[in-house]
């Protein structure tokens, strides 16, 4: 049975105002920790579009894992395309466990305190520990780069989050949930997406029907170096 045909749930990411995994405890540590991702500053950040409710419905069950091709619900999965997302969503949710134990292990240990009692920078402290890297420096788009792709950032190649560990599994879960479609949990009011100057379908259903395009945003006749691409050339035989 093909997508087309699945029943859809009358369900929204919404229905429930705060966490519906997540115990109040851990919603509030996720929700400090992705505003340290991305912070609060002239902008909007991680705390305004709700990124912590996209994490949580992300970690809820499968019910909020294929959203309704006109936005109004989720497709109810069975069988063993159900179960195959079980699987991976419990994985998920025992590298929150852990990670969460983790957070605070380092939060007490280092400053005596749970993470959301401490400041801003011990905050970021504790997520350096957590994550073994430096806390990256503002971007600037003057940076070199230099990924054999004509200078695009190499973080923005494609993750599998199947294969991270907890923080960076966080970090690309904040990145999700401040840039998705909001019918997932996140980017409330389009905040995120107004960050970046993109207008955004209305709903869900506009990029089905047609009265949605991005074809304001496209270089006409602009080329894209497959043949180069490192992920291309990486599973080419030699």
């Amino acid at each position: 049975m093909g997508q087309a045909e699945w029943v859809t749930d009358p369900i929204s990411t919404r229905d429930v105002d705060g966490p519906i995994y997540f115990s109040d405890e851990d919603w509030r540590t996720i929700e400090a920790a992705a505003a340290r991702i991305i912070p609060t500053d002239n902008h909007p950040g991680a705390t305004e579009a709700h990124v912590v409710r996209f994490i949580d419905r992300m970690l809820a069950g499968t019910q909020f894992v294929f959203a309704a091709a006109d936005g109004e619900g989720f497709l109810r999965m069975q069988g063993r395309e159900e179960r195959a997302w079980a699987e991976r969503i419990e994985q998920r949710r025992d590298l929150y466990r852990s990670g969460l134990i983790q957070l605070c292990d380092v939060s007490v240990g280092r400053f005596g305190a749970h993470f959301v009692a401490l400041s801003c920078d011990q905050q970021d402290a504790v997520l350096e520990e957590l994550s073994g890297e430096p806390k990256p420096t503002k971007f600037s788009f003057d940076a070199p780069e230099d990924d054999g792709l004509g200078g695009a950032p190499a973080g923005n190649q494609p993750v599998n989050e199947d294969f991270l560990s907890f923080f960076p599994l966080l970090v690309l879960n904040s990145r999700q949930g401040f840039y998705s479609d909001p019918v997932y949990g996140g980017n409330e009011n389009r905040i995120g997406w107004a960050v970046i100057g993109f207008d955004g379908p209305p709903t869900l259903a506009s990029t089905m029907d047609g009265s949605y395009t991005t074809k304001k945003y496209m270089i006409v006749d602009a080329e894209w170096p497959y043949e180069r691409h490192p992920e291309v050339l990486r599973y080419r035989r030699p």
